[in-house]
């Protein structure tokens, strides 16, 4: 995982490149180059010696351009990953709305469809499920595409796979709700424990977990997942339109009407 940290070496590494190749190339075009470069072999000093030190004092006396140069670097770059995210999203569109082996809920022939990716573990998940429930419950044609994305450890992977072998037994949208209803983090005793009070063949969920089919899925949705540019939970797609994190009910049906209504 990329901390802050990384991030700011990276971005600062990108931006002294920049800033160098733009000093550098004022410099030789410069009329005063020849005597800038004459000054430092008088100084015992390389040209580049010399550049990096004008850069330096330039940066110490205008500490804002670094601001300024970050935050159109970071503008630039959330533009260039929304549009790719765009493209993923028309073009694998059947893999978004139309999986066949991706878990379904509400109604699943209705007239608007809304994606989750989703983990057990995630707190705003947890936010999240009653206004799920509540959002199916107040639109009878909204169709729920459930994307089980366990990004927060090995618990999370166990229940994912618990809910996705639950779905072979036609259990899904149960164990689902009673997972986030344990109200406590979803390890392997809480799943097995869930898994028998919703009434599961606990030792046929064990089997069925270890199938290749069921990697495969959480596989496919992380693939899928990051290709949206959803690096975490929960993330929601309508139309086309992908909505990161957790939000109110008001704003929730508001993304599906817009997708309903293709505005």
């Amino acid at each position: 995982m990329l901390t802050k940290a990384h991030t700011s070496r990276f971005f600062g590494r990108i931006f002294r490149t920049i800033l160098i190749a733009g000093v550098t190339g004022w410099f030789l075009l410069n009329p005063g180059v020849q005597s800038f470069e004459r000054s430092a072999l008088a100084a015992g000093e390389t040209f580049q010696d010399q550049l990096d030190q004008r850069i330096h004092d330039y940066i110490l006396a205008h500490p804002e351009v670094l601001v300024q140069a970050l935050q159109s670097l970071d503008q630039r770059q959330r533009e260039a990953d929304a549009a790719e995210a765009r493209k993923v999203l028309k073009e694998r569109a059947d893999d978004i709305f139309r999986d066949k082996q991706s878990p379904i809920g509400g109604n699943a022939q209705g007239n608007v469809t809304l994606v989750e990716f989703f983990d057990y573990n995630c707190p705003y998940c947890r936010v999240m499920a009653p206004i799920m429930d509540q959002a199916v419950a107040d639109d009878p044609q909204l169709r729920i595409v459930y994307k089980e994305f366990p990004v927060l450890g090995p618990d999370s992977v166990f229940a994912a796979k618990a809910a996705l072998a639950a779905d072979k037994q036609g259990k899904y949208a149960a164990f689902h709700k009673a997972l986030y209803g344990a109200k406590t983090r979803v390890t392997e005793a809480v799943v097995l424990r869930v898994a028998d009070k919703a009434g599961l063949d606990v030792e046929r969920m064990k089997t069925d977990m270890r199938q290749p089919d069921i990697q495969a899925m959480i596989d496919r949705n992380t693939e899928l997942a990051q290709a949206l540019r959803i690096s975490g939970t929960p993330g929601f797609v309508a139309g086309d339109r992908i909505f990161p994190g957790a939000t109110d009910l008001a704003t929730l049906k508001q993304l599906v009407e817009q997708a309903r209504t293709g505005k």
